[in-house]
């Protein structure tokens, strides 16, 4: 009896990587079609982006589709993002793209419709674990409202994900949003390739896209600017930027546009001589409601946290032994994209006279830039990513 290939739906967005990836699953007889993700765009690249991915599609003989999602793109990315810098926290809206629209909607649709799997161009590997019924870890009770994003550990990990071979591409850190129920149905075929050896591939198989160049920054604002677009949701209100001590030394266009270790473009600072400001500085916190920006030079404490209390924590493996009401576990961390592995201590505390558990890391040796609303994400010393959370 024939055996009947397995289904898979690629993600294809136009580039490179999602375009070899529905090449390789090709060659491995996979069942493929590609889907290009209508999302909510400023600029109008994404036409320019749809229409290559259908001529990757004809090139490979493979079905194309394009599901239109900017409504709930809109309502689900760029609404949170614009809540987000109103309330003066830096979001992340790659990891709340993952995990609402290809991750959620996507998915949905994809299985809906009869596909084993979905697969992406992300710079990821995905591993199946031969052994993963160890007792007794942590475990995060399954939220009544949150069933699509909180297993509970459902399966008890037997999909894990680690740091892709191109350690420069690597987008293991938007990814810590993902469950044992929906690795179940991923596929990432290009993780264990370095870029140039995509492109090699893309160039070989005659792909249109080989040479076209990867997009930068966030994908719905194309060529606009973070401030042009925020700027149409939150009014421009000078304020004072001030140095260590409280001194003012410059304006600037309002606190809700600036990010915790943000260097250029930091308000109107003057740089006279005399001012003791001659080197490169850096914001150290903000006040949306006073509007008040705090910068600092390189090297000041001030830039560094010790701890970072975490929310909206999910595990995708079991990580640690469990020790009553308090547990204390090793892990490697990154607080920002493709900043270093760092050794922290992931705890788990309850409150005191409390049902409720918090959750916080602490640094071995302090980390710089420790931004609320950007994603804390674990790792074991070799790479396999364990999960993450939400910096508050």
């Amino acid at each position: 009896m024939k055996k009947i290939a397995k289904k898979v739906f690629v993600g294809m967005s136009g580039g490179v990587d999602s375009s070899v990836a529905a090449y390789l699953l090709k060659k491995q007889g996979y069942n493929v079609t590609g889907v290009f993700m209508r999302c909510y765009n400023l600029d109008g690249c994404s036409e320019k982006d749809a229409e290559d991915a259908r001529r990757v599609a004809e090139h490979l003989k493979i079905p194309f589709y394009v599901w239109d999602f900017e409504k709930e793109y809109k309502k689900k990315v760029v609404d949170y993002m614009i809540r987000g810098y109103k309330s003066g926290i830096t979001p992340n809206p790659d990891v709340m793209c993952n995990r609402e629209i290809k991750f959620g909607l996507f998915l949905a649709r994809a299985l809906k419709m009869g596909a084993d799997y979905v697969a992406t161009g992300h710079y990821v590997r995905l591993r199946r674990k031969s052994d993963p019924n160890t007792p007794n870890h942590i475990r995060i009770p399954r939220k009544k409202d949150d069933s699509e994003h909180s297993d509970g550990f459902v399966g008890l990990g037997r999909y894990s994900l680690a740091i892709a071979k191109d350690p420069n591409k690597d987008q293991s850190y938007f990814l810590w949003t993902l469950t044992q129920r929906q690795l179940q149905h991923c596929l990432f075929p290009i993780g264990d390739y370095l870029k140039p050896k995509v492109r090699e591939i893309a160039r070989r198989a005659g792909l249109p896209t080989a040479d076209k160049k990867d997009s930068q920054g966030i994908c719905f604002l194309g060529m606009v600017s973070m401030d042009e677009f925020l700027e149409k949701y939150i009014p421009k209100k000078k304020g004072d930027v001030l140095d260590a001590k409280g001194k003012k030394i410059g304006e600037h266009i309002g606190a809700h546009f600036y990010t915790i270790g943000q260097r250029q473009g930091v308000g109107n600072i003057k740089h006279q001589k005399g001012n003791q400001i001659h080197k490169p500085v850096y914001v150290s916190k903000k006040d949306v409601r006073k509007n008040v920006v705090v910068v600092e030079e390189e090297g000041s404490p001030a830039l560094y946290r010790s701890v970072a209390r975490l929310s909206d924590l999910n595990i995708i493996n079991p990580i640690g032994p469990n020790r009553g009401k308090r547990t204390k576990v090793n892990v490697w961390t990154r607080v920002r994209y493709r900043q270093p592995l760092a050794p922290a201590v992931l705890e788990k505390s309850q409150v005191l006279n409390s049902k409720r558990q918090t959750w916080k890391l602490v640094f071995k040796n302090p980390q710089k830039f420790v931004a609320e609303g950007q994603s804390a994400v674990f790792y074991k010393k070799n790479g396999e990513m364990l999960g993450g959370g939400i910096i508050v």
